[in-house]
């Protein structure tokens, strides 16, 4: 799962040890700005790089697995941060390239509006993509 929120608030470290060997971990709530007032708390694991570059009041990408399990009868869900971008610089990425019209030519926005792959009136040049495709009759009656 895939989301943008705002840092609302860092909570402190916590450290551990188990069988496996030396463990660290960290909750960082996250505020969703297209839904008024819904958090989200999310957990990073091992990752102590990934919060240390979190700022509160800043915008990011969070990349996280949700998985809930039960114990003793009681289900828990567990949001486990694995990848976090800063906002800004997906967004531009993202957005570049993603609409043709906004090259800011006429003819780039009469080549999204022309059907099919047909190129607009007056361009000058023909592909074999617009050359028109009979069509096969073949109906029985």
């Amino acid at each position: 799962m895939e989301f943008e929120g705002v840092v609302h608030k860092i909570l402190p470290m916590q450290q551990g040890t188990s069988a496996r060997g030396e463990w660290q971990k960290q909750d960082v709530v996250f505020e969703l700005p297209t839904e008024r007032g819904r958090k989200i708390c999310v957990t990073f694991f091992n990752r102590p790089s990934d919060v240390e570059m979190l700022h509160e009041g800043s915008t990011y990408i969070v990349s996280t697995n949700v998985e809930s399990r039960e114990f003793n009868g009681r289900w828990f869900t567990d949001v486990r941060g694995w990848r976090v971008q800063p906002a800004t610089n997906s967004a531009q990425s993202a957005g570049a390239g993603a609409d043709p019209t906004s090259v800011g030519s006429a003819e780039a926005a009469a080549r999204v509006d022309a059907p099919w792959g047909d190129e607009p009136v007056g361009s000058g040049e023909r592909s074999e993509k617009s050359t028109p495709v009979p069509e096969v009759d073949d109906l029985p009656f």
